[in-house]
């Protein structure tokens, strides 16, 4: 753990799209956390982030910059096949360690992660933001506070139409069964399915469909699951990547009302109860990371605060994918 009023200095491994906006700026804006280096194996492209995000150090070698001895902290924001890799390197190095979600392709990658840090005691994360944002928070608040009474089922419906790349046959790392085995499930579901254990507790059992329904691409594009909590609160779900309509509608039936939501259209949030009756818009933070980053800063620097997506719940979160995919 960092000592209180500690900067800590963080480095980038896969300065890509996902780290422009979403999470990138939140380290430069989080006080005591700065952004020190980044590492991308293309020259060109990781000095020019370098120069337009106004960060001193760039490598494009990632050894260099995990055994950097100004950097404190690394994020892991390359793509879900090379996580473990990086990641053991990071906790054979003893450093602080972020990694995108899904933690790993599998459950036992991501085991292999979470016992390398677990064993040395050295602080894992996973960017699991949801667990973080305040339109999430909000519907965490509302079953803590027993606004709909005792949690009977949650249900999640999720289509999408194809993209005009899925239909096109170029290649998309998304979509490639050796580097995301579920596809856009691997990248998308896995967000909800996270956010329902935070909420909802650990899941118990678990049972699922996967196949590759429409042949656009390697990875599997049709799923679904039924599942029950350790709390014996049941759950069911679909995804379908080639479909006409869009759809991300997640319902939670209680006792005494319901909540409705969706996990990545920017919908209201309803609340409909015996007691209450209340629909809320909450918008999200530019930089959609910015919650989750500062409160790793509140854990790490403030203390007496645990962080809501540490190692264990992603690890179980990639058990959980596993499951659905048949891979367990």
């Amino acid at each position: 753990m960092i000592k209180n009023n500690k900067v800590i200095r963080w480095g980038i491994i896969g300065c890509g799209d996902v780290t422009e906006v979403k999470s990138g700026p939140a380290y430069k804006l989080t006080k005591g956390f700065e952004l020190t280096a980044v590492m991308r194996r293309n020259a060109d492209k990781v000095k020019d982030y370098a120069k337009r995000h106004q960060i001193e150090k760039y490598y494009t070698d990632a050894d260099q910059l995990i055994d950097d001895p100004d950097i404190d902290a690394v994020y892991i924001a390359t793509p879900p096949d090379s996580h473990m890799f990086y990641a053991l390197k990071v906790a054979e190095a003893g450093k602080i360690c972020c990694i995108e979600k899904p933690m790993a392709p599998s459950y036992q990658e991501s085991l292999a992660i979470y016992n390398a840090f677990n064993e040395k005691n050295i602080p894992l994360f996973v960017a699991y933001y949801r667990r973080s944002l305040p339109r999430f928070t909000q519907v965490k608040e509302w079953i803590d506070n027993n606004e709909i009474g005792d949690v009977r089922h949650i249900s999640w419906q999720f289509s999408a139409p194809a993209s005009d790349l899925d239909k096109s046959g170029e290649y998309n790392w998304r979509t490639d069964v050796k580097i995301a085995p579920g596809g856009y499930f691997d990248d998308l579901a896995s967000h909800g399915l996270d956010f329902f254990t935070f909420i909802l507790g650990n899941i118990k059992e678990i049972k699922g469909i996967s196949l590759n329904q429409q042949g656009n691409y390697s990875a599997k594009d049709a799923i679904t699951a039924c599942w029950v909590h350790e709390n014996n609160v049941t759950g069911s779900a679909f995804w379908n990547f080639d479909c006409n309509d869009r759809l991300d509608k997640v319902t939670i039936l209680g006792s005494k009302g319901s909540i409705e939501f969706a996990i990545f259209h920017e919908k209201p949030i309803k609340l409909k109860s015996d007691r209450n009756k209340e629909t809320l818009h909450i918008e999200h933070p530019k930089h959609i990371q910015i919650y989750h980053v500062e409160d790793m800063r509140n854990m790490l620097i403030q203390g007496n605060f645990t962080h809501p997506s540490l190692g264990a719940s992603a690890l179980h979160t990639s058990w959980v994918m596993d499951k659905i995919l048949g891979n367990l």
